[in-house]
């Protein structure tokens, strides 16, 4: 398929552009494009996508037969922190509250079976719904901080959820993101 431009840092570009235009500023796309997978991520050799980098893609210069595996700090910042993980989990937020019951026990097990394709443990469930608890307390104390969350991207936000609930399901969604089983494959 077609070449997709995914979030990136603005900027990034312009300090290797030596010779063209077309690669002088980076725009990023909208729309469905905005949300294909990464296989069709526009590749610049000189200024390889941030994510992609810090993921462990690999640089295009040589043939692989495997990807290296890690797990740093620099991974999980970009896994809280970058926009499209942001609003990733806040997608996935609204699906949860759509389709997985009406307690947050029941949300946050079907959001770890989505992200790592396993039942949870108690104990984890424990965690995230206290997690959840405590997320969802601060954002009803602080609403202008939840819709910032949920301001994160360009997906359309689903006005008829309840802000400081879809922003408590986001964070628990990003703490799951975090988790190992998440972005390692085994």
């Amino acid at each position: 398929g077609p070449s997709v431009k995914p979030y990136q840092p603005a900027g990034l570009w312009i300090e290797k552009n030596n010779a063209s235009q077309y690669l002088m500023k980076y725009e990023v796309d909208s729309g469905e494009r905005l949300y294909r997978r990464s296989l069709y991520t526009f590749v610049r050799r000189t200024s390889p996508h941030p994510a992609m980098t810090a993921l462990d893609a690999t640089n295009r210069s040589v043939c692989t037969v495997k990807r290296e595996v890690t797990n740093t700090p620099l991974q999980a910042l970009v896994l809280m922190n970058d926009p499209q993980f942001v609003e990733s989990a806040r997608v996935l937020a609204e699906r949860i509250q759509k389709h997985g019951g009406e307690s947050p026990a029941a949300r946050i097990v079907l959001a770890f079976r989505l992200l790592t394709g396993r039942r949870p443990r108690d104990a984890e469930v424990r965690v995230l719904e206290e997690l959840y608890a405590r997320q969802l307390a601060d954002f009803r104390k602080d609403t202008a901080a939840a819709y910032a969350l949920l301001s994160v991207g360009k997906h359309p936000l689903d006005a008829e959820l309840s802000a400081p609930v879809t922003a408590a399901l986001a964070m628990v969604a990003n703490t799951l993101m975090n988790y190992d089983e998440f972005y390692i494959k085994r």
